[in-house]
């Protein structure tokens, strides 16, 4: 984990999770195998989780996770619930939850609000008679928003002045007395039964916040816009459930609906007061630093409100992108638009200087090191290797366009107004659009699609560089390239291969 710092007068520390070593997974929960994770040499070493680690475990374990993946729970067994907790923590397998101990009763909701007492009435009609407290940020009319939370039944609590998002949030905060509180703004509608899904995961004691999918609110009729946002909206996280951490394939969840146990907050605030946006993920990173799981269970979902206008779109965009930087002041390392292997850089740059047989020198090379690291702890390194660094090479080349174009399309931009630039930079721009298009294609035509894509990543890339020109820091359009991975590291998969365990290079 890449240590955090933190600006003077911000949040305290959050508490610290129980030991995770020594913490483990209750036996009602039942894992199901993560899409990524690969069994070899007859399912004794398996290569899955996010980073990518390789286990090796004992035939008395093989035979306990072929179990899991027949639906048996984890079971009452100390040493099965404390193997289930590090193939979790890995993210090799997943939990979900069977017989949840907390109820409706156990929740209250904050619902930060201002200006949208048409939509905060919506909300609180969906919201079925949970306790609500209802913040008014400054609204222009807070008598309005006063009258809809009284007639719903919610406490009303009224700012003198405008703190954010954040400052709501953190005021509806101090009054609530549950277990849990689901913080969710005015705009969003949740679905019906959509905290069932999350409330389960509390029972695990590592377990700090859950989130469900935010999708976005369908719209008659469906325009251009709306259906690009429907098939890429920037707050929805898709339909595959996970462990939420830096540098995985979740990196964050947004707060927009969020659920979060009460007690892990030491002080008054648990928002950063200080950030008008991107406060999600920073409270999200603040979290896994202290050593808290946090899930996401895209089985329940809440609709959100989208820019209806293209113009609003793109400065919705464009704020997004200007918090990058004050985020990366306070997580070092944890904002580069990219994180890529040096090696899989060098194939695809020898690739795009027309050198394809030092491409393929280079990615043999790389295979065959890491299958000498390899020597001993697989039967096959060839094949582990292969898939490792090979597979790795082939998925990141398109991902790692697309985060550097979105990062430097103010960059690219430029380059289309110059005829030595100007192809590159129009297949930097084009490629990810026509990459993401291709599982959308019943969303928009490719043309709209496409046009729609680049203005997005403009919009995002200019609020970039503006960010970062005010905190005078370029950590967010700088890539990080690492040539050693703890997967290549001979030293950290001989760690913990003692017999009957399983090997899972720690976290923290």
């Amino acid at each position: 984990m890449v240590p955090h710092t933190r600006a003077p007068g911000t949040p305290a520390p959050l508490r610290q999770a129980p030991p995770r070593a020594s913490t483990p997974l209750p036996g009602s929960f039942v894992l199901i195998e993560d899409p990524s994770t690969r069994g070899f040499d007859g399912g004794t070493v398996l290569l899955g989780g996010s980073p990518l680690r390789l286990f090796r475990i004992s035939a008395r374990a093989r035979e306990i996770t072929t179990r899991w993946r027949t639906g048996a729970p984890v079971g009452s067994n100390r040493a099965t619930q404390l193997l289930a907790r590090r193939m979790v923590s890995a993210g090799a397998f997943v939990p979900r939850p069977v017989a949840p101990t907390l109820g409706p009763e156990d929740v209250t909701v904050v619902v930060p609000v201002r200006d949208r007492p048409v939509q905060l009435d919506r909300l609180l009609g969906a919201l079925g008679g949970l306790a609500c407290v209802v913040v008014d940020d400054a609204s222009a009319d807070a008598g309005a928003t006063k009258a809809v939370a009284e007639r719903h039944g919610a406490r009303f609590v009224g700012l003198p002045s405008n703190v954010g998002p954040s400052g709501a949030r953190n005021a509806g905060l101090e009054r609530v007395h549950s277990a849990l509180v689901a913080f969710v703004d005015s705009d969003c509608v949740p679905s019906e039964g959509w905290l069932g899904p999350l409330l389960g995961h509390f029972d695990d004691p590592l377990v700090a916040a859950v989130a469900p999918r935010i999708t976005p609110a369908a719209v008659r009729p469906a325009g251009a816009l709306a259906r690009y946002q429907a098939a890429r909206s920037s707050l929805d996280r898709g339909p595959r459930e996970g462990p939420v951490r830096p540098g995985s394939p979740i990196p964050f969840v947004p707060s927009a609906a969020l659920v979060v146990r009460e007690d892990v907050v030491t002080g008054p605030e648990l928002f950063d007061a200080g950030l008008r946006g991107g406060e999600d993920v920073d409270l999200v990173w603040r979290l896994d630093e202290a050593g808290w799981d946090i899930r996401y269970v895209p089985a329940s979902t809440v609709e959100h409100d989208e820019p209806s206008t293209l113009g609003s779109f793109l400065a919705r965009r464009a704020f997004y992108g200007t918090t990058a930087a004050p985020l990366a002041r306070r997580h070092k390392g944890s904002l580069a638009p990219v994180h890529v292997s040096g090696w899989s850089l060098a194939v695809w740059t020898l690739v795009l200087a027309r050198r394809p047989v030092l491409a393929l020198a280079t990615l043999v090379a790389s295979i065959g090191i890491l299958a000498g690291r390899l020597a001993g702890l697989v039967g096959d390194p060839v094949s582990v290797a292969t898939r490792i660094a090979g597979g790795g090479t082939a998925r990141a080349a398109l991902p790692s366009l697309a985060g550097l174009a979105r990062a430097g399309s103010p960059a690219l931009l430029l380059g289309l107004a110059f005829r030595r630039t100007r192809t590159a930079s129009a297949l930097a721009l084009v490629l990810p659009a026509l990459g993401d298009w291709v599982p959308n294609r019943d969303a928009l035509d490719p043309l709209r699609f496409a046009a729609l894509h680049v203005a997005d990543d403009a919009a995002y890339g200019a609020g970039v560089w503006a960010g970062c020109a005010r905190e005078r820091t370029v950590a967010p359009l700088v890539p990080r390239i690492s040539w050693r991975s703890r997967v290549w590291s001979s030293r950290a998969l001989r760690e913990g291969l003692e017999p009957g365990t399983a090997s899972v290079p720690p976290r923290r």
